[in-house]
Formats: C-alpha cells, structure tokens, sequence
C-alpha cells in the first residue's frame, strides 16, 4: 500500500532587501506569504558560504582536533578542523586544505561522511563533512591572520568516552559530522573507527 503523503508548498517572497553584506556573510530580510496566505515581514534569513568539517584519524589512532578561541561563545574551545568553503573546487579539496593549513596534518586517504543544513531555517548554508584516515604530520600549520589555533591529538577511543560522558563539546554542526562517521563505521566495518561500534 502506498503511503500518502501531503506535501507543504514552499513560502512565496514578496519582497527582499539585503541590511548587510560582506565576503563572510549577508543579512536579508525577506516579506514572505506562506501557503495558508499569511504574511510574515521581516523575516531574516543569514547567507554564508558551506562550511567544511575534517575529521582525521591518525596512523596511531588519534584524532586531530584545534584549539581556538570563539568570540561568538567568548570561550576557547577543542575541535574539529572546520573552515568555510572558499573560492572554487570540490569540497574535499577544501577539506584538504583546511586540515594541512590548521593542523599541517595531510592523509592520502579521504572519504566523504555525507552533507546537511548548517540551520535550515535561518542560514541558507550546508556541511560539508569528510574522514581523513591515516592522517600523519607533514608541515607546521600555515595559519591566518585572524587565526591562533593549538593542534592536539587524543586518543580516538578516549574522545569518543569524553563525548558520551558529556566532558567534551562540540558545535552542534560538529556533532552531526560523528554521527556521520558513525553511520560510515557501521557500513564499512574499518578496523580503524572500531572505537565507534564499542
């Protein structure tokens, strides 16, 4: 039997005005009718390039993280390797190149975790998230202006307890990229990200 299924119509826009713009992102302010005739103004929608998110795992099972000091938290976080999408090129190239700049880590052995909304119903962006297994250190970091970031490596096992007991955090995009590395332990079985399946 065949399921039946309604569908929801997508929002009409009357009218759109940018309030900002620069390379990093771009505010607009958009008059919406919705399906059922209502009409909501302002409704703001925040335009940013996709975001890209590494996660590496070393030769000796660790993985890769960053720290780094968030002004939009006003707290110095751990992390994964994560940039915006600059310029042109295939998101594994940028994935690429954020690891070997943030962390002078490089892998010759990329897979891709899968893709998703940064937050679908005000950012118009997605992630791109990718695994670099094999991860070894190949150079130092060759960091921006606007970056002081410290690299660490911890065992991948250890992480993975200290995310379950709630003793690391990560962004919330972040933690949809292991969930997508989870799912792709679980189909590939890979001796490497058995920690996972534990």
């Amino acid at each position: 039997m065949a399921e039946d299924r309604k569908t929801v119509a997508p929002w009409k826009v009357l009218e759109s005005k940018y309030n900002y713009r620069d390379r990093w992102l771009a505010l607009r302010s958009d008059t919406v009718e919705l399906p059922n005739g209502r009409v909501l103004t302002p409704f703001h929608v925040i335009e940013q390039p996709d975001w890209i998110t590494a996660i590496a795992i070393t030769r000796d099972g660790n993985i890769v993280l960053v720290e780094e000091y968030r002004h939009g938290a006003t707290e110095i976080v751990i992390e994964l390797p994560c940039g915006v999408q600059e310029g042109p090129g295939e998101p594994v190239e940028q994935a690429r190149r954020e690891l070997l700049e943030e962390t002078g880590f490089a892998s010759e052995e990329w897979h891709p975790l899968g893709s998703f909304f940064a937050n679908a119903p005000r950012l118009d962006n997605r992630v791109h998230c990718f695994v670099a297994l094999d991860a070894r250190k190949v150079s130092e970091p060759r960091l921006d202006d606007g970056e002081v970031i410290v690299t660490h490596e911890v065992p991948f096992p250890t992480f993975l307890e200290e995310l379950r007991d709630g003793r690391r955090t990560l962004h919330g995009f972040q933690s949809g990229a292991m969930w997508l590395l989870h799912t792709f332990a679980r189909k590939t079985r890979d001796r490497r990200l058995a920690a996972l399946l534990d």
